[in-house]
């Protein structure tokens, strides 16, 4: 439900301006039009120290320093400077250690030798050269022939060097420096890491005074941004600002408002005026309103789609995942996500989805792709189970079709409601037209087949609705224009229904089609987990079969779970969105506060 706004005019002088944005700060009720991105050199620093101090704590919150690290000092100085020399600093090291352990095994390959005796060697005319060649090419003579010592034989490679004057094929650049001296170098980068580690430490425990401090920037910026919204007036000795808040906080906000002594107007926000939304509904339902948002928050004057989002995207996601033990599985994931600071907010909703896909996959008869209706533990409750045959076609196709037909019938009543709340009965008689056909069509032939009505005034009835509906579509869909051009205009409108609908109609198969790829490709991996199993007289049978199943099942909830969110979510957004008139164009509601 889209929540009333009343619209604030503000009218102080110049010099009342901070003070002013400031208390309304402080009320967290009103949402002043504000710009939304820098706008000069203050604002544009105000962001870049948000970035950082941002930076900074994902940085501290994301190293991984060795656990039983003692925690270190970090008092002194500034916090924003030591966070980031030492975020630096270990980045830094950690590059060193990889550049020293490289020279290291590049040296250890070689033995412990001494690069200065090798220099008094070659001034007395006694040079030693390096060599590593494929122990194919080595020749074993050249032992008898040259001054050659093997100094190690590995992964088919042979490293030897070669003392005098002439050189064998192979001969590499003798390795720089000695590795004792290179092992000491490294334990000093190593000392080194684990003191700025032992920084990070301390800093971890920190965290919330750069949350704190980031925080802060963000109100300065919100603030600020308020600020430059202003309308200066009056050859700049008054200030114009307007703003929006809850309706339902009008006591509290003029009372503070009184307070402060300053001059405002408050009247009810009109569209017209593009008023920011606030959406207004109970827990199970506000659960769905980020998927509302991936579309875009509903226009002032529009509706709340988000109540019908919660019961048909629950609803598409269950069918398409179609499967009780899968259902069960995300249960457990939502559990667990519940204890993860980011997903937290998102675990009730992985929950609920689980739950709805339990429930729709016992009555799908389905779990983990085995045929639950086969069991004899369920005899005394078959008669709930979906018919594998409903007059003559598979029972998840027909329940798809119905679905569809359904949610297509509630979107027309929905545009064909708002279009008589915004512009009036008669301008939308073209509107009714339709929804009288198409839906008053629907119900009477759900209410033939049922047996409730008889084929003869079930002829009739359609024959009147025919007869009224084509009133408002040919006749009435414009009053006041000409009969001619209301016509034209009702056939051009009688194609594209006739041509979208069936389309729209036709995309619900995708919820039977993706219940039935899951539970194929299942079902296959069942088959082979038995295959390999066999008659389950040896343990490597066991074991395979649980590694098919277990494998199996997790990569197809994965690709299941990616289908389930993306089909039922266009199903919403295009074919539900299209029929009832739905445009996200609306601007959320963000009021102004220090939090």
């Amino acid at each position: 439900m889209i929540s009333k706004m009343t619209r604030y005019a503000f009218i102080l002088l110049q010099g009342e301006k901070e003070g002013f944005i400031g208390a309304l700060q402080e009320t967290g009720l009103i949402d002043i039009t504000r710009s939304e991105k820098p706008v000069d050199e203050t604002s544009n620093k105000l962001s870049s120290e948000i970035d950082l101090l941002d930076g900074l704590i994902r940085g501290i919150e994301n190293v991984s320093v060795p656990e039983g690290t003692p925690e270190g000092d970090t008092s002194g100085g500034d916090l924003v400077r030591y966070a980031g020399g030492s975020l630096m600093a270990y980045s830094d090291t950690l590059d060193e250690i990889k550049q020293i352990e490289a020279k290291r095994d590049a040296l250890a390959a070689w033995g412990a030798f001494n690069p200065e005796t090798l220099d008094r060697l070659r001034e007395a005319g006694v040079p030693i050269h390096f060599h590593e060649v494929r122990k194919k090419a080595f020749r074993p003579e050249w032992a008898d022939e040259y001054a050659l010592s093997v100094i190690a034989e590995e992964k088919g490679r042979i490293r030897f060097v070669v003392a005098g004057e002439d050189a064998l094929p192979g001969e590499i650049a003798q390795p720089e420096g000695e590795i004792h001296a290179v092992e000491q170098e490294l334990q000093k980068a190593v000392t080194h890491k684990e003191l700025i580690a032992s920084r990070l430490t301390g800093l971890k425990k920190r965290l919330p005074e750069l949350e704190q401090r980031r925080a802060e920037a963000y109100a300065r910026l919100d603030l600020y941004l308020a600020g430059t919204a202003a309308v200066p007036a009056a050859e700049d000795t008054i200030v114009t600002y307007t703003g929006y808040a809850l309706s339902s906080d009008d006591e509290v906000l003029r009372e503070k408002l009184d307070k402060l002594g300053v001059f405002y107007l408050a009247e009810p926000a009109k569209a017209e005026d593009t008023p920011p939304v606030a959406l207004k509904n109970n827990r199970f339902v506000r659960m769905f309103e980020v998927l509302t948002d991936m579309y875009g928050r509903p226009s002032y004057d529009g509706f709340d789609p988000t109540p019908f989002l919660s019961i048909f995207f629950l609803l598409f996601f269950a069918m398409c995942m179609g499967d009780a033990g899968y259902g069960l599985i995300l249960i457990l994931v939502g559990i667990l996500l519940r204890k993860v600071k980011s997903f937290r907010d998102t675990a009730p909703l992985v929950i609920t989805l689980g739950v709805a896909t339990t429930v729709v996959g016992f009555f799908f008869h389905t779990f983990f792709s085995m045929d639950i209706s086969q069991w004899a533990v369920f005899e005394p409750v078959e008669r709930i189970f979906l018919p594998a045959k409903i007059a003559g076609y598979d029972g998840a196709m027909v329940l798809s079709l119905v679905v569809g037909v359904l949610h297509l019938c509630l979107a027309m009543i929905v545009k064909t409601v708002q279009a008589t709340r915004n512009h009036g009965f008669l301008a939308s008689l073209g509107t009714w037209g339709w929804t009288l056909l198409i839906v008053g069509g629907v119900a009477v032939g759900a209410f033939a087949l049922a047996g409730v009505i008889d084929a003869s005034l079930t002829k009739w009835i359609l024959i009147g609705l025919g007869i009224v509906s084509a009133l408002g579509i040919f006749i009435f869909n414009t009053p006041g224009r000409n009969p001619l051009l209301n016509i034209g205009s009702g056939l051009w409108d009688t194609y594209n229904t006739a041509t979208g609908l069936l389309g729209d109609v036709l995309s619900y198969l995708r919820l039977y089609a993706l219940g039935l790829a899951g539970a194929m490709l299942g079902y296959a991996f069942n088959d082979l987990g038995k295959m390999v199993l066999g008659d389950g007289s040896s343990a490597a049978g066991w074991i395979g079969f649980i590694l098919i199943v277990v494998v199996g099942h997790t990569l197809n909830i994965a690709m299941c779970a990616l289908g389930a969110f993306v089909h039922p979510l266009r199903l919403n957004f295009l074919e539900f969105f299209k029929n009832s008139g739905y445009e996200g164009n609306g601007r959320n509601f963000r009021p102004l506060t220090n939090k």
